[in-house]
């Protein structure tokens, strides 16, 4: 894709349109920048970045007249693909492309691309690990929380980039091809922005749109959707289980992890030598060991890696122990199904924080996870009515309100007898309190510290 000479606008003036115009800046482009909160101002913007000097910057609305100049249009992640002035660019030919298309398009080396519901954070961070051990020049990037864009002029033949990829990046790809792809689950989330479940899946189903028969996919075999998406693919598959074993891939038995290649088995590591927790956690160690296969690391490589390897922060991280109650802080269970996978991980009678901004998600199966090993859950946020209700039809009542995070932290502290824990696995994202789950999770680690004992 040719930049150089192209009238290009940036949708968004966050982390990630900061990092598409600098990622520009040495092609020679016209660059507007548009930033939807006209709550911003102009030099507010132009003061972010010095790739935005000679930018004509718009706040609020875009001019009718700026989208006729348009050849492109790098939309921020969080910009969604179906706004009006979206649709207006669309049909006017200015061609929409997200910021990891950029990205690769500008990039070079080898690619592994990871996406799915839960589990890309760890798993794109294990695949990270396992390939710095082995390559001398490699990239984690991605949703992850380092744009693709910043790093691509560093990128030479030689360098092998991991990317976390979330479904809103992939809506606007266009020739995306990562070496190996990884699809880890689908289960709904993100439903206020692609509508229908649908939409979605196919949107996560599209990192393999544009692989060729010599690359990989990697997909869960417990996953109805996967096991059947694999099946009608046109690049080699690889299989992950914690069911069963499967052909060519990894599987979960005895506790375990399996690699089959040509009827071949080979032991990895027990998951007792790993020092992350549950069986989610385990599904993530056997996906990153195939990218890794598949990206060349030698398996003994790999199996040191997993050995080491922590608990990525925000996602089920022991926090501290006191009064003989252990903390964990998983603000990063942001939708039902990682929360039960939250609540799966603890051994031991718990106290659980909930609720937060709606995502239009229903917390039926999260409430059924609770399965006794749940004592108390203390609800905050704009769903805790919402999520309270479900919990009453399914005859739990051992809730209460709390009015912050703080608020709930007290409320678990008081209630918790030893031997019990405190998880904070919200099932929603945090956006009505807080601007981030990483914010969120952050104040939960500075409250829990200041508890006295």
């Amino acid at each position: 894709m040719e930049f150089e000479g192209k009238s290009i606008l940036i949708f968004g003036s966050g982390k990630s349109g900061v990092a598409a115009a600098e990622a520009l800046a040495g092609h020679q482009v016209k660059l507007y920048v548009f930033e939807g909160n006209d709550k911003a101002s102009e030099d507010e913007i132009r003061q972010k970045t010095s790739a935005f000097a000679e930018a004509e910057i718009y706040v609020g609305v875009l001019p009718e007249h700026v989208i006729h100049r348009l050849d492109m249009a790098v939309l921020s992640p969080g910009v969604p693909t179906d706004l009006p002035v979206v649709d207006t660019m669309r049909s006017e030919g200015v061609i929409i492309l997200g910021e990891i298309e950029l990205a690769y398009q500008l990039a070079q080396g080898r690619l592994a691309a990871i996406t799915g519901t839960n589990g890309k954070t760890t798993t794109t961070s294990l695949v990270g690990e396992i390939l710095a051990a082995y390559y001398d020049d490699v990239k984690v990037v991605g949703n992850i929380g380092i744009p693709y864009t910043s790093v691509a002029a560093e990128t030479q033949s030689g360098t092998v980039t991991v990317a976390e990829v979330s479904s809103f990046q992939l809506e606007t790809i266009h020739d995306f091809a990562p070496h190996v792809s990884a699809i880890l689950n689908i289960t709904p989330d993100h439903l206020n922005r692609h509508h229908t479940m649908e939409n979605y899946i196919r949107a996560k189903e599209d990192i393999t749109m544009n692989q060729t028969p010599e690359d990989v996919c990697v997909l869960n075999y417990e996953d109805e959707v996967l096991r059947e998406f694999g099946a009608g693919l046109g690049t080699k598959v690889w299989y992950f289980s914690s069911q069963r074993p499967v052909q060519e891939g990894c599987y979960l038995k005895d506790g375990v992890i399996y690699h089959v290649q040509n009827e071949e088995k080979t032991p990895v590591i027990r998951v007792e030598d790993l020092n992350i927790l549950g069986v989610h956690n385990y599904e993530n160690a056997m996906a990153a060991t195939l990218v890794a296969l598949a990206m060349g690391v030698p398996m003994e490589h790999i199996r040191r890696a997993l050995m080491s390897f922590q608990a990525v922060e925000h996602r089920i991280e022991y926090v501290t122990e006191k009064r003989g109650i252990r903390f964990y802080n998983d603000s990063k269970g942001t939708n039902p199904d990682a929360a039960i996978k939250g609540i799966q991980a603890m051994n031991r009678p718990t106290c659980l924080i909930g609720g937060g901004y709606d995502k239009q998600s229903e917390y039926d199966e999260w409430i059924d996870s609770f399965d006794g090993k749940v004592r108390k859950l203390v609800l905050i946020g704009e769903t805790k009515d919402k999520i309270a209700a479900c919990a009453r039809r399914h005859g739990f009542t051992d809730y209460v309100f709390a009015d912050s995070l703080a608020d709930a932290v007290n409320i678990c502290y008081t209630y918790a007898q030893p031997g019990d824990a405190v998880l904070l696995s919200p099932a929603c994202a945090s956006w009505d309190m807080f601007a981030s789950y990483e914010q969120r999770g952050c104040m939960f680690k500075e409250l829990v510290s200041n508890l006295k004992e």
